[in-house]
């Protein structure tokens, strides 16, 4: 383990040693990720066999008396949650099609599970089933990076983060599978105590530079947050303005570089400039709309900093050799 390696902090949370196995319960919705449901049990497996006893325990429970297909093709057996007790945690794990599983049957199949459990955890699109159950009206969440504007469309009661995980209340949400490792090691550090959760992550190989507080970003800074601080920043800085696109010499200012230096650790951390890598991300950014919303394509030039429409279709077309209303039609 390195040194700048950290168990991410819920200053929140109350500290909570145990005496028994704590149980969780892994409540798998259909189109889920299986590295989100791994990334909730696998850590609690590598506690017990680092403790030498059973501090944990689990089941995997299903919304319905059927089995659920994950994104991979495997498929979880049918363990409906109502008809089994209440966990200490409940880890909701959702990933694709929500909106279309958020029936009122299933919200009240789910609500009595999200109620008694003292812990109630969304992971990955976990967070938006939780908020279209109605259960996170004044309380802060997260979701993944690509669902968080619309999470906070959908769901203006809710103050939305950016944050890798976020808790608020008996809720934890987080921002996909890599945070729902960080947030599972700070539950066994509070737990079982630092020793436990440090050889979890040595188990694991894992070395977390983030705190639950920190950005999703849309790119991995993690080498560049150790070798170049100030690209880390940069970067930072153009995910947060891909609607207004900063110029460089404006985030070079709040860098505390000249534009020059910025330039010169960008061509050597990235291989390109500055200004192409921000342009790079806001048309990666659009490309993902395109294929993945049914947004106006102006409306996508707008959200990702271009004037107009033909502007922005031929940055797209020099990007990606096809027009966005054709690679949307493909």
């Amino acid at each position: 383990m390195t040194k700048s390696a950290k168990i991410p902090d819920l200053s929140q949370m109350p500290k909570q040693p145990i005496k028994r196995p704590f149980h969780c319960r892994a409540l798998v919705m259909p189109h889920s990720n299986m590295l989100c449901l791994a990334a909730v049990l696998d850590p609690l497996r590598a506690a017990n066999r680092a403790a030498g006893a059973q501090v944990y325990t689990w089941d995997i429970a299903t919304p319905f008396d059927a089995p659920v297909e994950l994104t991979t093709g495997l498929t979880v057996p049918a363990n409906p949650a109502a008809s089994l007790p209440a966990p200490d945690m409940l880890a909701l794990i959702a990933g694709f099609n929500i909106a279309s599983q958020s029936t009122a049957e299933m919200q009240r199949r789910l609500l009595p599970a999200i109620h008694h459990a003292p812990l109630a955890c969304g992971i990955d699109g976990g967070g938006e089933i939780l908020a279209r159950c109605g259960v996170l009206h004044g309380h802060r969440a997260t979701t993944h990076w690509e669902d968080l504007e619309k999470l906070e469309t959908n769901f203006p009661d809710i103050t939305v983060v950016r944050d890798r995980f976020v808790q608020s209340g008996k809720f934890i949400t987080t921002g996909g599978a890599s945070p729902c490792i960080d947030m599972m090691l700070h539950l066994i550090q509070r737990h079982h105590g630092r020793s436990l959760a440090e050889s979890v992550m040595r188990t694991f190989l894992y070395d977390p530079v983030y705190a639950g507080s920190d950005p999703q970003s849309l790119v991995s800074v993690s080498r560049l947050q150790r070798r170049s601080p100030p690209v880390a920043r940069a970067l930072h800085l153009m995910e947060d303005h891909l609607e207004d696109p900063i110029p460089v010499s404006e985030i070079a200012r709040r860098c505390g570089l000249s534009v020059r230096r910025l330039e010169m650790l960008f061509q050597a951390e990235t291989g390109s400039g500055p200004g192409q890598t921000f342009r790079a991300l806001r048309l990666a950014e659009a490309r993902r709309l395109v294929v993945d919303t049914p947004d106006p394509l102006q409306n996508i030039a707008v959200r990702c900093g271009f004037n107009s429409l033909p502007a922005f279709s031929r940055a797209f077309r020099d990007a990606f050799g096809m027009a966005p209303s054709s690679l949307r039609k493909r």
